[in-house]
């Protein structure tokens, strides 16, 4: 989002299960070209998730591509990612086992696969039965355990995550990052949107950058400029911010 003038967050629209699907295959599309352009020494360079070298993240994305491929990954990886997790959040059980069981594949391996898995796995996250999609989880987050549908972890999660990944690739690299109003803007104004709607005050946040704009909820309240994958960054947990950028949204 570009426009100068500035969006109510009221106004922001939710993202749709079938703008969901779109955002997803767009998003896939983009993190494999990405990961086509990299050369051999780019794969062994250190990410900002410190376990994680740029092989590993890629691993990890492609775990959770096929996460939702099959029933028998999708129960594989919650059943070993629970016990590797021990005491800890299960979700970090569970990106251990994704990038454990796919280190031994070699860099052309892991891009056919992701090539296959990224739009089979939109499809099967687009098809997932109503049902289902409103059964409960709980995960845990820095203010405590929160209770989530699958459906937002199938709709939103699941693109954030690749979203975010694809911007530590490019800081890893030094490879450009791509950025456009229509799909990147979108995500940004829906982490906006769930953003305010955590911490429910008052304020007038202008992004900076491709992906940006300017949002505002209620009268007065802190009037915040920052770069919008920056922003982002900082209430995914990878960065730190005052006053209400502390405030921390899923990724």
């Amino acid at each position: 989002m570009t426009s100068t003038m500035a969006t109510p967050v009221q106004h922001i629209p939710k993202i749709s299960h079938r703008e969901a699907r779109d955002l997803a295959t767009t998003e896939h599309h983009r993190a494999l070209d990405l990961l086509r352009s990299l050369d051999d020494e780019e794969w062994s360079k250190p990410t900002d998730c410190p376990a994680w070298d740029v092989r590993a993240m890629a691993g990890h994305m492609l775990g959770m591509m096929e996460f939702t491929c099959s029933v028998r990954e999708f129960v594989h990886v919650i059943r070993a990612g629970g016990k590797a997790a021990g005491d800890g959040p299960t979700i970090d059980g569970m990106t251990e086992v994704q990038v454990a069981d796919r280190a031994g594949l070699g860099v052309d391996e892991l891009l056919e696969r992701i090539a296959a898995a990224g739009p089979r796995a939109a499809r099967r996250r687009y098809r997932v039965p109503r049902p289902l999609r409103a059964l409960p989880m709980k995960q845990e987050m820095p203010k405590g355990v929160e209770t989530w549908r699958l459906g937002y972890l199938f709709d939103i999660i699941l693109t954030r995550d690749p979203w975010m990944h694809r911007i530590d690739l490019s800081r890893a690299t030094g490879r450009e990052l791509l950025l456009t109003p229509e799909h990147d803007g979108r995500v940004v104004s829906d982490v906006v949107a769930e953003w305010a709607r955590r911490h429910g005050q008052s304020f007038t946040l202008t992004l900076t950058g491709p992906a940006g704009g300017t949002f505002t909820h209620g009268n007065g309240g802190e009037d915040i400029t920052i770069d919008a994958v920056q922003f982002c960054r900082t209430v995914s947990g990878r960065g730190s911010g005052p006053g209400l950028l502390g405030e921390p949204v899923p990724f």
